[in-house]
C-alpha cells in the first residue's frame, strides 16, 4: 500500500476527516482496487461495496464506503 507521501494536496484518503470521491482504475486483488482522481492513484479497499472499473466510490481511510456513480464498465455482479 501507499504511504503518506502519496497523499494529494487536496485530501488524503488515509487521514482526512472526510470521504472523497475516487474513480476505480483497476481491481488488483479480491477486495482491493487502485483508484484516483486523475492525479495521485491510491490502493483502496473495495471489500464493502460492489465496485467495478470506472465507478466513482466514496473513500474514507482507504476504504470505499459507497458507490456514488456507476461507470461504463460491465463488471458488476
Amino acid at each position: 500500500m501507499s504511504g503518506p507521501a502519496d497523499c494529494s494536496a487536496d485530501a488524503c484518503v488515509t487521514c482526512s476527516d472526510e470521504a472523497i470521491p475516487l474513480t476505480v482504475i483497476r481491481l488488483v486483488e479480491p477486495g482491493m482496487a487502485v483508484a484516483g482522481t486523475g492525479g495521485v492513484d491510491q490502493e483502496v479497499s473495495v471489500a464493502l461495496v460492489d465496485a467495478a472499473v470506472g465507478d466513482v466510490v466514496l473513500v474514507h481511510a482507504k476504504e470505499a464506503i459507497a458507490v456514488i456513480e456507476r461507470g461504463a464498465g460491465d463488471e458488476h455482479a
